[in-house]
């Protein structure tokens, strides 16, 4: 992981470069019927992902923006630091922040990275590289409660110049109707709800791992049959909370460590929505998922009912 520091500081400097332009469009790179942000994506990129070759023995993260992300891909990296050492300190380990976020050419340096490999991506189920399928990869997919994820991705789209900025009334239009960047939140999740038994997923949640985060470590663990030792695991455990993990990210983050890592409370929404607002997403979830696995899962009357 020589250069993965020194890349992911990289791209972030690049972000603070952007200057957002007064026609928000200009920020978004529509693909095959999503949104992507157009200063991070290219076609050239996704293109070279139809030619990504995947291992069984790579762990592959998805997550819908701002459902923990970017903190189970720093879990998932400290548990792959113990089950191959070496990665830590080897040369040919290329860290992929994103799997569409990455330049095609990093994408091919990293077919000589040992495994297991660690990718991620907010990728909807279909547009997932076809390779994965194929060598039967685990996926580990995050979910949070829809209305903690808006507001989170309210305040991610206004902190980072890449990505369009509104008010609070505007951005929930948005959200509710999918029109933002990787699509509705409620597409994504009824597509993972029909693969939730398949044997290579595993679907956790952002509030189990705030409340009990080294069961949901155990559980990952044994999901790739990966060995820690219970010491090693609560190592993981004492420097993967979501206050560490913050503090530990400032150095290649910078002044964007704020926005990616910001609050990581439970129950935030409930200082933006309106009555409306709530009861629209209440019917919502009615609509899609209530009844369904990952319904149940998400626990929603326990977050989202006031």
């Amino acid at each position: 992981m020589a250069d993965g520091n020194k890349v992911l500081l990289e791209r972030y400097e690049e972000v603070a470069k952007v200057t957002k332009p007064e026609n928000p469009e200009g920020l978004i790179l529509h693909y095959r019927g999503y949104q992507y942000p157009s200063k991070l994506c290219s076609t050239d990129t996704f293109q070279a992902l139809e030619k990504l070759e995947a291992r069984k023995e790579d762990v592959l993260l998805l997550a819908y923006p701002k459902c923990g992300y970017n903190w189970v891909k720093q879990l998932l990296h400290e548990i792959v630091a113990y089950v191959n050492p070496k990665t830590k300190e080897d040369e040919d380990y290329v860290i992929v922040p994103m799997l569409e976020f990455e330049r095609p050419e990093r994408l091919q340096k990293a077919k000589k990275s040992p495994s297991p490999r660690v990718f991620g991506a907010h990728l909807c189920y279909d547009e997932i590289p076809v390779s994965f399928f194929e060598k039967k990869t685990k996926m580990l997919v995050v979910f949070r409660n829809p209305k903690d994820t808006a507001v989170s991705y309210f305040h991610f789209c206004n902190g980072l110049p890449v990505l369009p900025s509104s008010t609070w009334d505007e951005f929930f239009n948005k959200f509710m109707a999918g029109d933002v960047c990787w699509g509705s939140y409620f597409n994504y999740a009824l597509t993972w709800n029909k693969h939730i038994d398949d044997e290579n997923v595993l679907i956790i949640t952002y509030e189990d791992l705030k409340m009990n985060l080294g069961e949901q470590l155990k559980q990952i663990t044994e999901f790739y049959g990966f060995t820690l030792s219970e010491e090693q695991l609560q190592v993981i455990v004492n420097g993967g909370t979501f206050t560490s993990m913050k503090e530990s990210s400032k150095e290649v983050m910078g002044p964007f460590c704020d926005v990616v890592f910001r609050k990581g409370e439970i129950g935030d929404w409930k200082n933006y929505f309106t009555e409306a607002q709530s009861k629209e997403m209440d019917a919502k979830f009615e609509e899609c998922l209530a009844g369904t696995k990952l319904g149940k899962k998400l626990n929603y009357d326990l977050y989202c009912k006031a």
